[in-house]
């Protein structure tokens, strides 16, 4: 089964109440992170862009979205009302998704994966360029007899 069909499934078996909200943010992630790898982790819809992105579950009295990192405090006063831990926001079921915050989130998470996907790559090549660097540099020493 495709990532796409694990979610599909995964809404369908949530309770009716709580598909719409699934839904919605579904096609809010994705809106919000072209290119994303959507799947199953932890038994929960997970998105992936250059590493864990979100996740958002079904419960029986809320829809939890799972967004961690510095959106989270970049947006604090934002997050409150719906915020039950530090990576935790709870929407009670038959309650409208916050679009607009939702997307602030997400958006400043794909930020956040794309700038340290790119630091990482930098920082992976600076040392092997170093090490080019040294070896052409050191001299060759004769061995005396």
């Amino acid at each position: 089964m495709t990532g796409k069909e694990e979610v599909d499934a995964y809404i369908a078996a949530a309770p009716p109440r709580a598909r719409p909200m699934l839904r919605q943010l579904r096609r809010t992630i994705k809106a919000c992170a072209p290119g994303v790898t959507e799947r199953l982790s932890y038994k929960m819809p997970y998105y992936e862009l250059h590493g864990r992105l979100t996740y958002f579950a079904a419960f029986q009295n809320h829809v939890s979205l799972f967004c961690w990192g510095l959106p989270m405090k970049r947006y604090a006063k934002e997050v409150e009302p719906y915020r039950t831990s530090s990576a935790t926001l709870q929407f009670p079921i038959g309650t409208r998704i916050p679009v607009a915050l939702v997307t602030k989130l997400v958006k400043a998470r794909v930020a956040d994966q794309v700038a340290r996907a790119g630091a990482k790559g930098k920082a992976e090549a600076k040392p092997k360029a170093k090490a080019k660097a040294k070896a052409k540099v050191r001299p060759k020493v004769a061995r005396a007899r």
